[in-house]
């Protein structure tokens, strides 16, 4: 059989990196298109054997070039996104709508099989949050440019290479207390990495259209219960404390002024809403990808790297004797 080949954009990510051993290692041939060469190939080029990934170095807006992409494209999937907005070009607007929106275009006039593109669960509610706003804008110029796209909505994704489960932990285990937004009732049903990307093998082995697919995994937990859950895990003791909206608000703009801010005033009003299948489009679930794992049971797998002691810290390591 013919490898087929996948055109990816953002593939130096935690999705990007499972995808490509998923894709390779069942006959697929990878093209990741990167903006930086030099900083994101050593990690790209180990994650298949040599033969089945090509690394190209392109600015994701110069048409011409990506044009020659889709020249020897079957597929093209589309990972990439931003959580705050940054210059040289890096807006929402850039980012989850124009680009999508050219890819869309390209897939069309090449005539690929597919085109998936990654957006996120929670956006049709959250009209006051400008990250939403350009994810819904860039899924209407997607579907107008080419009607047989599939967008997958995940609710929070998380593995080993995640920046949610590894930054929380992180802050877990320095600061003595840690702040609860909302309460802390904000509902989310993470799903693992490796079963977002069955659910993105699966589309394109069975050839599957269904325009928009939420993508969550087996349980729906809120925000207070995933911090306790990683306190426990990390063994770690901490004073979970409500903040009032008004101080949130001002430490957010305070965070804005880093290079790589903890939260933002977008991402606060982010949190309002529910990360969980709203009921409207069919799940992973319903297309017959259910999500296997659990989120304490995998984030066990990694969580040592945060506590006392590290992997010896667990109880099958602590020597009885006294």
């Amino acid at each position: 059989m013919k490898a087929k080949n996948c055109l990816i954009f953002g593939g130096s990510g935690q999705i990007g990196r499972h995808l490509i051993r998923k894709l390779t290692k069942n006959n697929y041939r990878v093209t990741v298109v990167t903006r930086n060469i030099h900083q994101k190939s050593y990690i790209i080029k180990t994650q298949a054997n040599a033969g089945y990934i090509d690394i190209v170095e392109a600015n994701i807006y110069d048409e011409n070039k990506i044009r020659d992409l889709f020249k020897k494209a079957d597929i093209c999937i589309n990972l990439i996104g931003i959580l705050f907005e940054q210059n040289k070009g890096n807006t929402f607007k850039n980012i989850h709508s124009i680009f999508p929106s050219l890819l869309a275009k390209l897939s069309k006039e090449y005539n690929l099989k597919h085109f998936i593109h990654i957006s996120a669960l929670g956006i049709t509610d959250a009209i006051d949050s400008n990250y939403a706003k350009s994810k819904l804008e860039g899924e209407n110029k997607i579907f107008k440019n080419f009607p047989l796209a599939t967008i997958l909505r995940p609710s929070v994704v998380y593995s080993v290479d995640d920046n949610f489960t590894t930054n929380f932990m992180t802050l877990l285990s320095r600061l003595p207390v840690f702040p609860l937004y909302y309460n802390g009732n904000t509902k989310f049903s993470p799903i693992h990495c490796s079963d977002l990307t069955d659910v993105i093998y699966h589309i394109i082995t069975n050839n599957i259209y269904s325009k928009i697919i939420e993508c969550v995994g087996p349980e729906i937990i809120n925000f207070k219960e995933i911090i306790e859950k990683l306190l426990k895990l990390i063994g770690k003791k901490r004073i979970l404390l409500k903040i009032p909206l008004p101080i949130a608000e001002l430490s957010a703009r305070c965070f804005e002024i880093m290079p790589n801010p903890l939260l933002t005033r977008d991402q606060l009003r982010l949190l309002k809403y529910d990360n969980i299948s709203s009921g409207k489009y069919k799940t992973n679930f319903d297309i017959g990808i259910p999500s296997l794992k659990n989120f304490d049971d995998e984030v066990k797998k990694y969580c040592y790297m945060w506590r006392e002691g590290g992997q010896f810290s667990t109880e099958k390591y602590i020597s009885k004797k006294i």
